[in-house]
């Protein structure tokens, strides 16, 4: 038996509802084996980031290449990649070791509204990493600040920043409706064929931290698995709408509490 493995490349959670650990979760809840290359620690909880510590690029590769050079990765996903020596880092390794699928999840700020990617790493983002990625996931936030211009508040704007996006240099672009307005949350993958539009209806709750490391983290699943991309969007935004719902099962902490990522067993 062939065991679906993926790799997460992002920041570590204290509180454990977003970055490594929301990934590893999320992994595990769609029969996935999990790996990780942790890029960064943060002090952080449902309240906000008080601190983050990074990892230095030299022990970023290290984690790298001893992963890939014993494990059958089928799909990396990459979030918190705070400054330009990790996004170097990453990209050298990712060129080095070709992985077939790779989610990028370009994280820029947190749920409670902190900074989590330096101003100066940006750039480096969008130049050195974005061209390997087989699919980007931007908010709308980010998707507007990736290509510095305003956030898009209507369906053509956002498929218009979508294909310009696809112009950087990756195969697909996911942009994430959840900041949106309205009854429901559209989300739309745009590729070189076209932008399909992929709704659901919105979930009022406060409990969504670590919704888009989870996203990401559950195309990659799909895409480990042998999904096909839209396949793989489709089930995992199925899957995220779920677990959203489910979150006010949980009482953890004071602020913006986790997903329930395991609402499928219990």
């Amino acid at each position: 038996m062939t065991t679906p493995i993926a790799l997460t490349i992002a920041g570590s959670d204290s509180s454990g509802g977003a970055g490594i650990q929301a990934d590893l979760k999320t992994f595990a809840a769609l029969g996935v084996y999990g790996a990780s290359v942790i890029t960064a620690l943060t002090a952080q909880n449902t309240q906000g980031v008080s601190g983050i510590h990074q990892v230095p690029a030299e022990f970023v590769t290290a984690q790298i290449d001893a992963v890939f050079a014993d494990l059958d990765i089928g799909a990396v996903k990459i979030g918190m990649v705070a400054h330009p020596p990790v996004i170097d880092a990453i990209a050298a390794g990712l060129r080095r070791w070709s992985p077939k699928h790779v989610v990028l999840d370009p994280v820029m700020v947190a749920t409670s509204g902190d900074r989590l990617l330096a101003a100066e790493a940006v750039d480096a983002l969008r130049t050195r990493l974005i061209p390997l990625a087989s699919v980007i996931t931007p908010n709308l936030p980010e998707a507007a600040a990736l290509l510095d211009e305003p956030i898009a508040h209507n369906p053509a704007a956002v498929e218009d920043q979508g294909r310009r996006l696809l112009a950087l240099g990756c195969a697909a672009v996911l942009i994430k409706g959840g900041h949106g307005d309205g009854p429901e949350s559209t989300d739309y993958l745009c590729t070189s064929s076209g932008t399909i539009a992929l709704t659901a209806k919105r979930v009022a709750t406060r409990n969504t931290h670590g919704t888009g490391c989870s996203l990401s983290s559950a195309v990659a699943a799909g895409l480990a698995k042998g999904e096909g991309m839209e396949t793989a969007v489709r089930n995992a935004k199925a899957w995220l709408t779920a677990a959203i719902a489910a979150a006010d099962r949980f009482s953890v902490g004071h602020g913006h509490g986790p997903v329930h990522h395991f609402h499928k067993f219990y």
